[in-house]
């Protein structure tokens, strides 16, 4: 999870897929092998029980993704449950950056962040 508020600069979502796409193509092939059982999607915005879950205040608090799953080192050889996600909310990210770059680095670092959490991480072991 990661939480912010700022500025406000819109994308087009085609654009902000790519972004998406390329944070997950620059993974090191390493972790990029790890990625079993799990799906990255792109929604607009968290709802107010998600921003609840984690503990953020939905009238104050922006989310930039969210893990829903299983972590990799919580499973056993009969886990078979359904794909985990990672959900990158387009909307919080869009309004917290002002350029072009910051937002290349805010969705690259929260696709790390969240799925980092697939592998098993807590909030304290995270690299942002």
């Amino acid at each position: 999870m990661r939480e912010s508020k700022g500025q406000r600069m819109s994308r087009d979502s085609g654009r902000f897929e790519r972004l998406v796409a390329r944070a997950l193509d620059s993974l090191p092939p390493e972790f990029a092998r790890l990625l079993e059982n799990v799906a990255v999607v792109i929604e607009a915005e968290p709802t107010a029980e998600e921003l609840r879950s984690v503990g953020l205040d939905p009238e104050r608090d922006e989310l930039f993704g969210l893990y829903h799953g299983v972590p990799q080192s919580e499973r056993d050889q009969f886990y078979g449950e359904l794909p985990d996600r990672v959900v990158i909310y387009r909307g919080p990210i869009e309004r917290c950056c002002r350029t072009a770059g910051e937002m290349r680095r805010e969705v690259r670092d929260t696709v790390v962040h969240e799925l980092g959490h697939h592998f098993g991480l807590d909030e304290d072991d995270m690299p942002y």
